[in-house]
């Protein structure tokens, strides 16, 4: 089986830096999601990455409970619903897990859904209010480690200050094309590691690229695989998604790039039209995302997803 790094946690904890995505497109996947479990855990992946607004965490607890392989071998992140209803929506992701604890347990995003409407970062409750239920959760031992998904270094300013407990992790979109150097520097001075969802966009973007495509027949490798490489090399989690046996057996086998070609990776960015994300939040073209303004969110991205600045 691979041998998959584990990064160490700001409290001590292991977490594998290679996990598997379980964001299928759209919420659910029934079987599907079943399916892709049991073929990753084949593959070696102990780590999987789903959320209550994922709506398959059923099929995902199923497939560990199903495969044989002692709970104490996974490591299993989900994240909270959006109505920021702490208590309950833990509680319920762990009865559709059906799993004695959860690993990582996140905010999923800074917004607040309540009774039809999204709240501002003003109304209750607030970011540092839905912290402090997320730091209770600890005390109960059955979630070992917490931390937050999508937040900025301006949403991050606003709850460190509050904080008891330094959130373990950060998820956000992270890959060559939008590094977020600037938010890895100020995460890695508070203790908290980054997680890098849809690490190689949602698109065939790197397997195009034809600088990838020049490194992957240099170290004889799939595109994918420098990618992802990169990533882990630079200190960042990985949770990549795929139903094929085969990709998802390459995406978890690293390869060692050479100072040459980390930096070559490193700075794609730097490529004219190169620094953006490849995600499409924001559906309206109005900039914003689930209600919050770019600026309420702290993003540095303009509508289309180009960067600001580097």
């Amino acid at each position: 089986m691979t041998e998959i790094p584990q990064f160490s946690l700001n409290n001590g904890n292991k977490m594998p830096s290679v996990g598997l995505g379980c964001w299928m497109g759209a919420p659910g996947g029934g079987q599907r999601v079943y399916d892709m479990c049991s073929n990753a855990f084949k593959a070696g992946y102990r780590h999987l990455d789903t959320a209550a607004g994922y709506a398959n965490e059923e099929q995902v607890g199923k497939a560990i409970r199903d495969s044989g392989i002692p709970r104490s071998e996974f490591f299993v992140t989900t994240k909270l619903r959006g109505d920021h209803n702490v208590k309950e929506s833990f509680e319920e992701s762990l009865q559709r897990l059906d799993v004695d604890y959860i690993d990582l347990y996140l905010v999923h995003w800074p917004q607040v859904f309540k009774d039809g409407k999204i709240l501002s970062p003003e109304e209750e409750p607030t970011i540092v209010q839905t912290w402090k239920e997320m730091e209770g959760l600890l005390e109960t031992g059955r979630v070992k480690n917490i931390g937050v998904s999508n937040f900025s270094i301006k949403t991050l300013e606003i709850l460190l200050p509050h904080c008891s407990v330094v959130p373990a992790t950060n998820q956000v979109e992270l890959h060559p094309c939008y590094p977020q150097n600037d938010l890895k520097e100020y995460c890695e001075s508070k203790g908290i590691l980054l997680t890098a969802y849809s690490p190689l966009g949602r698109s065939t973007f790197f397997f195009e690229d034809p600088t990838i495509q020049k490194l992957a027949e240099k170290n004889s490798c799939m595109t994918a695989q420098i990618v992802l490489s990169w990533a882990v090399q630079r200190g960042t989690i990985i949770v990549p998604k795929s139903e094929d046996p085969g990709r998802m057996l390459a995406n978890i086998t690293l390869v060692k790039l050479s100072e040459e070609d980390f930096t070559t990776v490193n700075t794609l960015h730097k490529s004219p039209g190169l620094h953006k994300s490849l995600l499409a939040f924001d559906d309206k073209k109005d900039g914003t995302v689930f209600g919050w303004t770019y600026e309420q969110l702290g993003w540095n991205i303009r509508v289309g997803g180009e960067v600001v600045e580097a």
